[in-house]
């Protein structure tokens, strides 16, 4: 008992009054920052910080030109430096301290001021400021100007009000801190596609980007025209009110896609208006038509978006990802009763208006309707056998944490490694850390599955238990791994692997490559070493930088497979220094004509492709 007490006492002695601290705001923003970024990152992916911190910054601009102010933003980023100038009203000079760098400071409090303006705590730019090395703010307003200097959002140089000839607006310039962003890099694809969202959602306005225009006259029928890679079944359906906008179609593709934005801030994971949007088209089709039909008959195939302004929104979390808002305003209908009300109306009164567009729909849902009826029996039974499968699935060795279960940081780490053999996935196995990381085993090549329906994934009982394992059936509401990784051989038979898994979710699933879910695993080609050290190397261009950094006659070692990968070295590949390849779709990677090339019959034109592109490893190797 003594024993127990002067332990008791040992712990209780430890926890003082000097254990209590109180961070300046810059200092629990650095301590602290996926609280206010999200993730961090290197610019790899497209929510990665850096790419947030931008955002921050365009979001004040964006507020002021749906004020209506400034119809042009000046984007413009340079070895790591970015500047955004904006010609809104700028910010009130004696002001221009306490925005950059007083928390909860702001003009958005008084809904008068911004009605629906995306950012709402004064949270934003600070955040910027705190986890840049260098950050500069100047406003400009009728003829005066001031401008202040940070470090690490430290005030270095603060200027007096001076006269100016600059025209009105706020220019912003930062430089991310290396010391938090490791390596970073933005990449024009993630960038140019945020700024294309911006003027997607603001018909009218202008972004310069290092000397690129972009401007939208369409909004969202422009945003749908842009992301989808296969053909309207109709003419997209555009249908505008008072603080909504949403457009409608459906192609031949199967799953359903959605883009949607509260304020212009795209709701990547959805929420309260996405549901009552998705919920509400259902409804309205189905009474239409005047159908029983299955909901999911009617959704198959669809391809839509929608931008709601909501007087101060609810979010979940800093980064905005996903609305939690119930209520429109302090008076105001809920959300869904308002999405709910304007679909009802003006859906119902298209469709009474375009007979030739609704005769396509219908014929789209029957069709849906008779291959999902056709493979019912068979799915069923798949069903069964999957279940039944994955309390004893072979192919699966999975892990304790789910990206539907994970909490924070821990969906990014998330994913399931899929191999090639029981050489390959055995040593992956070994090596992989069993809370995140899963494997599935492939037993050979997979079945081509272009051109066949989606029957063949339950009839296949490899698609089918894949299908199962990565709980994607009903959509990718349940997947469960963040990331959907390919991990084949870099030989002839590995690359053809990678393609015939690829046209399978291209196929069935397209949602989890155009939501940046698959991925290929890069492994080394080479092992180049001496006694002191070794290196790993991905391309002919490291090993030989390799061989002159170790010296004379090093140990050189070409793997062919993964098999021949020890878990011990295998686990340098898969942990923090993963290299992925991002398998990802653009506007003109037309799906239909990409994979009848690649995966259709033997063509002329393939042949002919491969021989004109034929290289000798000899050749690479001299």
């Amino acid at each position: 008992m003594e024993e127990l007490k002067e332990t008791s006492q040992q712990n209780t002695a430890s926890y003082d009054d000097d254990d209590i601290k109180t961070l300046d705001w810059m200092e629990h923003i650095r301590r602290r920052p996926g609280m206010y970024i999200g993730k961090l990152g290197d610019g790899s992916y497209a929510d990665d910080g850096i790419y947030v911190l931008l955002k921050e910054v365009l979001d004040n601009s964006i507020d002021e030109y749906m004020m209506g102010f400034g119809k042009t933003i000046e984007v413009t980023i340079s070895d790591g430096t970015v500047t955004v100038r904006d010609y809104g009203r700028g910010v009130p000079l004696g002001k221009v301290v306490d925005v950059s760098s007083k928390m909860n400071t702001g003009a958005k409090y008084d809904s008068k001021a911004f009605k629906k303006s995306v950012g709402l705590n004064g949270v934003g730019i600070k955040a910027v400021n705190a986890l840049s090395s260098y950050f500069l703010i100047v406003s400009c307003r009728d003829g005066e100007c001031k401008q202040v200097e940070y470090n690490k959002a430290i005030i270095t140089k603060e200027s007096d009000i001076q006269p100016t000839t600059e025209a009105n607006g706020t220019k912003v310039v930062f430089v991310p801190d290396n010391t938090i962003f490791k390596d970073y890099q933005y990449k024009d694809e993630f960038v140019e596609t945020l700024l294309k969202n911006y003027v997607f959602l603001n018909s009218g306005l202008t972004i310069l980007y290092n000397g690129k225009r972009f401007h939208s006259k369409n909004g969202l029928v422009d945003l749908l025209n842009e992301n989808m890679t296969t053909e309207p079944l109709y003419p997209i359906i555009h249908l505008k009110g008072e603080d909504i906008e949403v457009v409608i179609t459906h192609s031949n593709q199967y799953g359903e896609e959605y883009y949607s934005f509260v304020n212009g801030q795209h709701t990547t994971q959805g929420g309260t208006h996405l549901s009552a949007f998705k919920e509400a088209v259902g409804r309205v089709i189905k009474e239409y038509y005047n159908k029983n039909f299955d909901y999911a008959d009617i959704r198959a195939g669809i391809v839509a978006a929608i931008s709601i302004k909501v007087e101060e929104p609810v979010f979940e979390s800093q980064t905005k990802t996903k609305l939690g808002s119930k209520d429109m305003g302090p008076d105001g209908p809920t959300v869904s009763k308002f999405i709910n009300d304007f679909i009802k109306k003006e859906l119902d009164n298209y469709l009474h208006k375009d007979q030739e567009t609704s005769d396509i729909l219908l014929r789209k849902i029957q069709e849906s309707e008779k291959e999902r009826k056709a493979i019912a029996g068979v799915t069923k039974l798949a069903r069964e056998r999957a279940k039944k499968a994955n309390l004893h699935n072979k192919k699966l060795r999975d892990c304790r944490i789910h990206l539907n279960d994970a909490k924070g940081d821990q969906k990014e780490d998330t994913c399931i490694f899929i191999t090639e053999g029981d050489s390959a996935s055995g040593s992956i196995t070994k090596s992989r850390d069993p809370n995140f990381q899963a494997v599935f085993s492939l037993r050979g090549k997979p079945l081509n599955s272009y051109g066949l329906t989606k029957k063949i994934v339950y009839e296949n009982e490899e698609f089918n238990l894949l299908q199962a394992a990565l709980n994607i059936e009903d959509g990718l509401d349940g997947l469960r791994y963040n990331k959907v990784i390919i991990a084949t051989d870099a030989d002839v038979d590995g690359m053809h692997i990678r393609l015939l898994l690829i046209t399978f979710f291209l196929q069935f699933f397209p949602d989890l490559i155009k939501q940046k879910h698959v991925y290929i695993l890069q492994t080394p080609l080479f092992r180049v070493r001496n006694k002191q050290k070794t290196i790993y190397c991905y391309s002919e261009e490291e090993k030989q930088q390799a061989i002159l950094a170790l010296g004379k006659n090093p140990e050189i070692t070409r793997f062919k497979g993964l098999g021949e990968i020890s878990p011990d070295e295998f686990r340098h590949f898969i942990g923090k220094d993963i290299r992925l390849d991002q398998v990802s779709m653009k506007k003109e990677d037309l799906v239909k004509e990409m994979l009848e090339f690649y995966m259709g019959k033997n063509t002329m034109e393939r042949q002919n492709f491969i021989i004109d592109n034929l290289v000798i490893e000899e050749d690479l190797i001299n």
